[in-house]
């Protein structure tokens, strides 16, 4: 049976964490990094690092909803980083690297305050959640080629081994039942 794929667009500090445990999610069909929510147009790296062009660092997760729906997706968007580090994740510091979900319409935009009230109601963290919700009106830039599938990549990379292989064993451990088994 043939299922129209939904897309999820994620913030949550660098793009190479989320991408590697996206790529891992059984329903999940593709991950593409790149750069939403600013206002310069075809954005690179380097610009979006300078903290300049109002981009975050996302990615594009293309999903079978019949397969997984767009609150797991959510789930484990929230599980693998910390949603209540404003404008950083760990050591990465800046606008660029903040937690965001850019919502495609008005149930991903209904789902995502769901799922942040539903975080808050359970006291999951010791903070306040500052993830932003915030629809995707302006365009969306993919990253440059080399930054696609990093972490399978570069592997022992110093940044890949010590931020990036700690999250995907995260959410190994925590979603196994996720896990693509192909």
């Amino acid at each position: 049976m043939n299922h129209i794929n939904e897309t999820a667009t994620l913030g949550g500090g660098c793009f190479w964490c989320l991408e590697a445990v996206f790529l891992q999610v059984d329903g999940v069909s593709a991950v593409e990094s790149g750069y939403a929510g600013g206002h310069t147009a075809q954005p690179t790296y380097e610009q979006v690092c300078d903290g300049t062009t109002g981009h975050a660092e996302v990615v594009q997760v293309r999903f079978d909803p019949a397969r997984i729906n767009y609150r797991e997706i959510l789930d484990i968007f929230f599980a693998i980083h910390d949603p209540t580090q404003l404008n950083r994740q760990g050591n990465d510091v800046g606008t660029q690297y903040r937690s965001v979900i850019f919502t495609r319409s008005e149930e991903q935009r209904a789902s995502a305050l769901q799922a942040i009230g539903a975080l808050e109601a359970q006291n999951v963290y010791d903070g306040k959640i500052v993830t932003e919700v915030l629809p995707l009106d302006v365009p969306y830039w993919p990253a440059e080629a080399y930054h696609q599938n990093y972490f399978a990549q570069h592997p022992e990379q110093g940044y890949c081994a010590f931020v990036v292989a700690p999250k995907v064993a995260k959410f190994r451990q925590k979603f196994a039942q996720r896990i693509k088994r192909d």
